[in-house]
């Protein structure tokens, strides 16, 4: 039948994998201590690690703030005002690659009992969309990795699940 692969292709097709693999692991090695700092956080594997470094680079003057680094990825919300009406509040335009590798890095960050994951549960539930709170954990993701590769010495301390429950008692 025509949905059959050729004989070999699976196999063809897992060796330029390998082969694609060890190039991406020889130009990351460089970045090395880059990449095993974002590796600390949820939901950021190695993979990730590589395709953020790949996209952001590691020169952050580029980004003066956070902030920058959030509005250049469009993780920056946009609200749209004119005579006392609201528009639909949006994101900008930025990177899609960088902005499917934080989707990706959300999700798995959602199903952790990290901080970003109760943070993203917490935003999902209360606004009742799972596309909010992508975008709010993702942002806060982008923050956490500008500190990370505009400091060196920077090491990632997860707050933990609790964090946001001691914080509602306290206020």
């Amino acid at each position: 039948t025509g949905n059959q692969s050729a004989p070999g292709t699976i196999g063809a097709l897992d060796a330029n994998i390998t082969v694609l693999n060890q190039r991406i692991e020889a130009n990351l090695a460089p970045f090395e201590a880059q990449a095993r700092a974002l590796d600390e956080i949820p939901g950021i594997n190695r993979t990730a690690a590589a395709a953020i470094i790949a996209e952001i680079g590691l020169d952050m003057t580029r980004f003066p703030t956070p902030q920058h680094l959030c509005s250049w990825a469009g993780f920056a919300p946009l609200s749209r005002d004119s005579a006392h009406r609201s528009g639909r509040r949006q994101t900008g335009h930025g990177n899609r690659y960088l902005s499917r590798t934080l989707g990706n890095a959300v999700a798995a960050a959602g199903r952790s009992p990290t901080f970003l994951g109760q943070r993203y549960r917490i935003i999902a539930r209360r606004r009742r969309s799972r596309d909010l709170a992508i975008v709010a954990v993702g942002r806060s993701m982008l923050v956490i990795i500008w500190h990370l590769l505009h400091d060196p010495d920077a090491n990632y301390t997860d707050l933990g699940p609790t964090w946001h429950a001691t914080r509602a008692i306290q206020e």
